[in-house]
């Protein structure tokens, strides 16, 4: 009879077994067996701050059981946002000069991690400078010299950026790319708008409007040339930061004379030149450097017909103000797309913490923006040094990249923060993806956005700021899958309609 007793109990344990095991792999937690899956219905990519998942790719099953959970996310693809142009970093000078110093092998490996939708996280929008940067190696435009003859691509570009460029296209041919100019020519400057006085400094000053046909000569004669070196240039800003004075390359440029210049000139001259790069007002603060004049400056353009014509929308930089403000342009004009531009790391935001860094970027950068209707979610840098470089006096001292590569050997590469937000929207969210609504689970600490790529497939990117780990169920009302999403950590998913 003991033995009997000994038997049912065994059998009783192993059902409870079994069944546990069952339950288990129908909910996809983490695994070993998840570890080794080369294939499934569902690609997941994860990070977390400790770097115990670095971009880790796996992969899950639908699940065959009824969906009971109540940490279900179910997806609307009939409630419809804004289409999505892409995700990455901008390509500087400095950028540019760190990734020519690596070996070919090596250099090649790294854009292909980066930008390819193959073997890669397939980052796919870039921002360039039109002339110079505050990360460029000095300070140049493409006409420094008066006389339409003296125009010309300048070295910076013809040895570095050009080169990166092609590299890159050739990848991923797809890549979109922004350029945004920091200054025009010095000898268009003036001090102010009632002086008109010549000012000739790569700091401040503003554009005297007897050049304005000149500057819109300027941005056709770039777009061209950048053409006819196999270079489309998808879009482009007026202005970088045009109510900083105080950069290393800069200008000063109110609504009223990027309204001003829009319409007079740089709208009917790229029309004419039949150039379909869009236009993308501002460039710059949520907070509008708190220039009260200045505030709402996007929408202050739109309010004339004839300037709004030629302007997609406007581009947006988070280093003062709150991305609620997205939201307010949008409401106030949502015939108008929005796109988010430039936002960094260093020393001043602990900007090598990982631990810190990639919550609240993740939080505020990615998916915050993208909440909030932007398009396009584009970092500074994608690679400075280790001495945070090159950099130049008057530009910033403290920046680091997306990626920093030692320079001692131009080989180890440390990725920070800025190349996690964007790989994990770039690796899932393709350019023309449509955002889509998504409801049920909510929890403190829980982030996410869906999309529905061009080719049908599900996307869905999603933040995960507890202490704890949350299993949390995804549905689209056809197939539904569970994981067990690690604390601190940001997963994005794809799967097939």
């Amino acid at each position: 009879m003991k033995r009997n007793n000994n038997t049912m109990i065994y059998t009783f344990l192993l059902s409870c077994l079994i069944t546990a095991t069952s339950c288990n792999r129908d909910s996809f937690t983490p695994s070993q067996g998840d570890d080794i899956k080369k294939s499934g219905d569902v690609t997941i990519v994860m990070t977390n701050t400790n770097r115990a998942y670095d971009l880790t790719k796996k992969y899950v099953d639908f699940s065959t059981k009824f969906n009971m959970s109540p940490n279900t996310i179910t997806l609307n693809p009939a409630q419809k946002f804004q289409t999505m142009d892409g995700f990455g970093a901008a390509i500087t000078g400095s950028t540019c000069y760190n990734l020519m110093k690596m070996s070919k092998e090596d250099r090649t490996k790294f854009l292909t991690e980066t930008f390819s939708d193959k073997d890669g996280m397939g980052m796919s929008y870039i921002r360039i400078a039109i002339g110079c940067s505050d990360f460029s190696l000095s300070e140049y435009t493409c006409w420094d010299k008066e006389g339409k003859e003296n125009f010309g691509l300048q070295s910076e570009e013809t040895q570095y950026v050009i080169p990166v460029l092609k590299e890159i296209l050739a990848i991923n041919p797809n890549v979109k790319i922004m350029g945004s100019p920091w200054t025009p020519p010095k000898w268009m400057k003036v001090n102010n708008l009632t002086d008109l006085k010549p000012f000739d400094s790569w700091t401040s000053g503003q554009l005297n409007p007897k050049y304005y046909q000149d500057y819109g000569w300027y941005f056709v004669q770039w777009l061209q040339a950048m053409k006819k070196e196999g270079i489309n240039i998808y879009s482009i800003t007026v202005q970088n930061e045009p109510l900083n004075r105080k950069n290393s390359a800069s200008m000063y440029m109110s609504w009223q004379e990027q309204q001003a210049f829009i319409k007079q000139s740089l709208g009917p001259q790229l029309k004419a030149a039949s150039i379909a790069t869009k236009i993308y007002a501002f460039d710059h603060n949520y907070n509008y450097d708190n220039m009260a004049d200045q505030e709402d400056y996007p929408i202050k353009i739109y309010n004339d017909a004839g300037a709004a014509s030629f302007i997609a929308g406007a581009a947006y930089h988070n280093y003062g103000g709150d991305k609620a403000e997205l939201i307010d342009i949008h409401n106030q004009r949502p015939d108008k797309e929005l796109v988010f531009t430039e936002t960094s790391i260093g020393e001043w935001n602990d900007g090598r913490n990982l631990n810190k860094r990639l919550m609240e970027d993740m939080r505020e950068v990615a998916l915050g923006t993208v909440n909030n209707w932007s398009k396009g979610v584009i970092v500074w840098n994608l690679m400075l040094d280790t001495d945070k470089g090159p950099n130049r006096e008057g530009g910033c001292q403290t920046c680091y990249g997306a990626v920093d590569i030692s320079k001692s050997n131009y080989k180890s590469i440390t990725r920070n923060s800025h190349y996690y937000i964007v790989g994990h929207l770039s690796s899932v969210v393709k350019s023309g993806a449509t955002r889509i609504g998504a409801t049920g689970y909510t929890a403190e600490g829980l982030v996410y956005s869906a999309f529905q790529n061009t080719d049908g497939t599900y996307a869905m990117v999603l933040l995960n700021e507890s202490n704890d780990n949350r299993k949390i169920t995804l549905a689209d009302g056809k197939n539904h899958f569970s994981y067990e999403v690690p604390a601190n950590s940001v997963v994005s998913y794809r799967w097939k309609n």
